[in-house]
Parts: structure tokens; C-alpha cells; sequence
């Protein structure tokens, strides 16, 4: 395949965030300067030479992104399901060329999505609602977690925030176990691939899922409930609020879902049975 130079896109997608000459106004008037901007690129899912769908992301852990999104959208039952992740640029962005089973390709194929996808989304193009809102994973109920653990883990996912800092445009998740160390960090200007990133590292690295639990910096919507759901994931935080639906599907899943995550306060909308309430 040919790569050439996009008049929109450009080849010059390879780091997450790059600097960026700007004019800057204020009271004063007008100055010059400069600020790191985030990149943003598009991001083709192609399965057995098939192409799936279309996200914009941010061009960094792409094998963390194809794995995660393959698990959570449904398209294989298991990691192990996937043969090949090859990432490669080409002139419009980027493909993450993937072998799965032909019969998962065959059922993918008719279900098949050809759009492309606004910033984060996860859902523009889909089909039928019965494809987007699928019903969700009921999830176990072993993970106890203490107040102090999500206090731990909020601070965690702010303080390795590295590419938010220098943007303040990027969303970020990440996974911790119970106390709250929170060993993966997944940053992305696009939430749904913020989740789809911390769950693909977590299989590539054999990690279990549901030993632990994930905060996202973002509100929490049904669509992330669903994903943690898939991946056996008890419990979901967000630093924001959730959705009325995100509730009904956390139920439904038996997940624990907090929301307004900040500092030492929280809010847990159902699953409170998995935190110690103890002070």
C-alpha cells in the first residue's frame, strides 16, 4: 500500500500531541504563543481484510485499542480469539488490520457499520437499537473495595493524566485493583476508546478484569457500563455524573456504578454492597 501525504490528515499523526503556533487574546490584545495540541486521527478497524468500522482517535497503544475494542463490542468472545493485530499507516490514517475465527468475520459482516465515527463515539452508524443498546453482562460479585481504595484511585488517574496536562482535551481511564494503585493508564481524546484501551491491556497483559475495578474521567454513560460489563468488570467510577440509563443498565448488570469521583467525595448510584461504608 502506497502511503502518501493527506492535505488533512498528513503523515505527522505518529505522536499523540504535538506543538502548535496560536494567536492569543486577551484584555491586552493580541499576542503570540504556542500550546501542545492533541492529535487526532482517523482509525479504520479491519477484520480478515474486511473493513468494520471507522473511530477518530488518538494515535497511541492502537494494539491496546484493537484488542479492547474486538472484546467489548462483541466481535469475539475471547482474546484468544484473535490471531493478528497489525498496525498500518496508510494515507488516510491508520488500519489496525486484525484475523479472527471466518465465522466471527461472517457474523460481523451482518451486523456491519459503515460510517465514520465523531470524536469517542461508539455508536454513530449502528443499525438497530437492538445492536446498540445490547443487553448487558451480569457480572460476579467478589470485589470488595474500601472508600479509601477509590480516594487512591481517582488521585492515581489525575496524577498519570500526562497528555491531559499539556492539552486539556484528552479523556482518560483506568484500571486498578482493590487498593486503588491503579497500574493502567489509558489516555485518548475519545472515552469509549479511553475503556476500550484499558481493557485491551489488561487481556494482552493476562490481567483479570474483575479483580479489579475502572475510573474514567468522563460521565458515566451506558455504553461504558456496557463495556466493563462485558469484561466481567464489577465496579465502574467516573469522575462525573451517570447517565439515568447507565444506572438502569448497572442494575441490570449488577455492576456498582460511582460517579462524582472527586478528591474524598463520591456518589454511588447502586452496587453499594461491594464498598466498605465504614469511616
Amino acid at each position: 500500500m502506497a502511503v502518501v501525504d493527506h492535505p488533512l490528515v498528513g503523515l505527522g499523526y505518529t505522536a499523540p500531541v504535538a506543538p502548535h503556533d496560536l494567536v492569543r487574546l486577551t484584555d491586552a490584545g493580541a499576542s503570540p504563543d504556542h500550546a501542545d495540541v492533541a492529535e487526532e486521527v482517523p482509525i479504520a478497524l479491519v477484520y480478515n481484510g474486511r473493513p468494520h468500522v471507522v473511530v477518530m482517535g488518538t494515535p497511541a497503544d492502537l494494539e491496546d485499542l484493537a484488542v479492547g475494542f474486538t472484546l467489548s463490542e462483541g466481535i469475539v468472545g475471547e482474546a484468544g480469539e484473535i490471531g493478528r493485530v497489525d498496525v498500518v499507516r496508510a494515507s488516510h490514517g491508520i488500519e489496525l488490520q486484525l484475523a479472527i475465527p471466518e465465522g466471527r468475520a461472517e457474523a460481523l459482516q451482518a451486523r456491519v457499520r459503515g460510517m465514520v465515527s465523531r470524536t469517542g463515539c461508539g455508536l454513530c452508524g449502528i443499525e438497530t437499537i437492538n445492536d446498540a443498546v445490547r443487553v448487558p453482562t451480569n457480572v460476579g460479585g467478589a470485589l470488595r473495595v474500601q472508600m479509601e481504595a477509590l480516594w487512591r484511585a481517582g488521585a492515581q488517574l489525575s496524577a498519570q493524566q500526562e497528555l491531559n496536562r499539556a492539552t486539556n482535551t484528552i479523556h482518560a481511564a483506568g484500571w486498578s485493583p482493590a487498593d486503588g494503585s491503579m497500574p493502567i493508564v489509558r489516555e485518548v481524546v475519545g472515552r469509549h476508546n479511553a475503556m476500550d484501551k484499558v481493557i485491551g491491556a489488561l487481556l494482552r497483559s493476562g490481567t483479570v478484569p474483575h479483580t479489579g475495578f475502572i475510573v474514567v474521567t468522563s460521565r458515566a454513560s451506558y455504553e461504558l457500563v456496557q463495556k466493563a460489563a462485558a469484561c466481567g468488570v464489577e465496579l465502574l467510577a467516573a469522575v462525573s455524573r451517570p447517565t439515568g440509563l447507565a444506572i438502569r443498565f448497572a442494575e441490570a448488570a449488577g455492576v456498582t456504578l460511582v460517579g462524582l469521583l472527586r478528591g474524598r467525595t463520591a456518589n454511588v448510584y447502586c452496587g453499594k454492597g461491594r464498598i466498605d461504608l465504614k469511616t
